[in-house]
């Protein structure tokens, strides 16, 4: 096998592209694939929460016009985000920080947008905010499924070193230096003069996960005991799966002074709002019931 042929392969699996491309330049325009799955992602997000909204008994209008508010502000809170915690580079770099096309968007950032945005449309509107969570996370686990495959394009969004079954080797020279932490610089590898890096594919890792979380939850919605529980359950499933993962990432946002990955602690804070809250609103069930 000649491997200065593959721009990525997975040694262990024997698969691999050789030529990785991560646009098209339709008019000599860039579109970088990244931008299109995640649209792809959010459109299909869309449709699965608006389908679920409506069979819940409610208007598909107010989702889809909770949707073009949602998509737009959580781009935004995206790179807010992440901007706060690359601030040490933003505050030198002030006229990048609206330049998303060059990357830095964290998903999380988009969740809590999204999170708050809903609480203040439902307001405004004078709409039950769960029976709305509980459709749009649907819609957004999906959506992030997709999007991870935008990661694999821009070949980001990995782990350290591993020669594990799943190891994915890629051509030092398509990654983004910035990518390459210490674990991944010693574990360099030379073939046939040419340097790879061999990592974990997080970007996979989270994508099936999220995709198992979205066919749970859309089984579960047919079974749920309160509303707001599937809203509940993506936050602690996605957070459980994003914890453990985020301790696998080579790129990690750091919490300011620390060696703890941001996206780690939120996760675990997830994790247990969860679970306390589904433990609160089932137990208030509970009484309920038996009052009847």
């Amino acid at each position: 096998m000649n491997f200065q042929d593959y721009d990525i392969y997975f040694p262990h699996l024997q698969i691999g592209i050789k030529h990785l491309v991560n646009h098209i330049s339709p008019f000599g325009f860039t579109i970088a694939f990244y931008g299109i799955i995640i649209g792809c992602g959010m459109l299909l997000g869309m449709l699965v929460a608006s389908k679920e909204y409506v069979k819940c008994g409610y208007k598909a209008d107010d989702i889809q016009d909770f949707a073009l508010f949602v998509i737009i502000l959580g781009v935004i809170g995206a790179r807010i985000y992440y901007v706060i915690f690359e601030w040490d580079y933003y505050s030198q770099h002030l006229m990048e920080i609206p330049n998303i096309r060059q990357g830095g968007l964290a998903i999380y950032g988009g969740v809590l947008t999204a999170i708050a945005t809903c609480i203040v449309f439902c307001k405004k509107k004078k709409l039950d905010f769960f029976p709305m969570a509980d459709a749009g996370v649907l819609g957004l686990i999906l959506g992030q499924a997709m999007g991870r495959w935008g990661n694999f394009f821009n070949a980001e969004a990995f782990g350290g070193y591993t020669n594990s079954l799943f190891a994915m080797r890629i051509k030092e020279s398509i990654v983004n230096p910035s990518m390459i932490n210490d674990n991944v610089a010693a574990h360099l590898q030379n073939i046939d003069g040419i340097s790879y890096v061999q990592v974990h594919p997080t970007f996979l890792y989270e994508s099936v996960w999220n995709l198992c979380v979205f066919f749970f939850l859309l089984w579960f919605s047919k079974r749920k005991k309160f509303k707001g529980q599937i809203f509940l359950l993506y936050l602690g499933l996605y957070g459980l799966g994003r914890f453990f993962i985020e301790g696998l990432r080579a790129d990690s946002l750091m919490l300011f002074g620390t060696g703890i990955a941001v996206s780690q602690a939120l996760s675990l804070v997830l994790v247990i709002v969860s679970i306390v809250l589904q433990y609160l609103f089932l137990k208030r069930e509970k009484s309920e019931e038996k009052k009847e």
